[in-house]
């Protein structure tokens, strides 16, 4: 089953009463105090331009341990040869509005509307979403993005528009500060990387530590 959220409460479910796909909630809003209240309970937003918000919570997380990713022979050589500048927080409008606006295999458009762009800029504003930037001759070619939850990075998007960009941003992201980088949901990138499934329980008890 699923609920319907009311304005001026911005506590949630529980999230193991979302249904087989993961839905939880229906409704509320994008504001900084219920979006960190969704993301501190394991659920997150996610819905398509003209559609009512929609929020998740799915019954088992793909997720990457920093210690665990897979770097390749020829990754490892892209990064010992300091191809790409890496920084953090340097450009987040801009790694937000790429993400929005690269082209995705079998996606019709995206789910960062205009409205999700501005909730998260507001959330990195008060210190709580960060960005990755990859930079090759001083161009932006590639990024991720997302908010930190205790130990979690709780990852949105990322895109690139050269080839390894976008994994150079997710392992230099595993070299910071965190025990755990939420993916949300497969894809063959991110399982190439050494993305794997643990169930709600044990995401939320990582999720949760100090």
């Amino acid at each position: 089953m699923f609920f319907q959220l009311l304005e001026d409460d911005y506590s949630f479910p529980d999230p193991s009463l979302a249904e087989a796909d993961g839905l939880l909630a229906i409704g509320g809003d994008l504001s900084v105090d219920r979006l960190l209240s969704a993301y501190s309970n394991g659920i997150f937003p996610w819905f398509s331009e003209g559609d009512p918000i929609l929020w998740y919570a799915p019954h088992e997380r793909y997720v990457i341990y920093p210690d665990k990713i897979k770097v390749s022979k020829s990754m490892k050589k892209i990064l010992s040869a300091n191809t790409f500048e890496i920084t953090v927080d340097k450009a987040f409008e801009d790694v937000i509005i790429n993400c929005a606006n690269t082209p995705r295999k079998d996606q019709d458009g995206t789910w960062i509307t205009n409205d999700m762009q501005q909730a998260y800029t507001n959330l990195h504003q008060q210190g709580y979403a960060h960005s990755v930037e990859v930079w090759l001759d001083g161009t932006l070619v590639g990024g991720l993005y997302g908010l930190k939850m205790n130990r979690v990075f709780c990852g949105e998007s990322m895109f690139s528009h050269v080839s390894n960009a976008s994994k150079a941003a997710l392992i230099y992201l595993s070299k910071l500060n965190i025990d755990l980088i939420d993916c949300q949901l497969p894809n063959d990138h991110l399982i190439s990387l050494g993305a794997e499934m643990i169930d709600m329980d044990k995401y939320l008890d990582i999720l949760r530590k100090d």
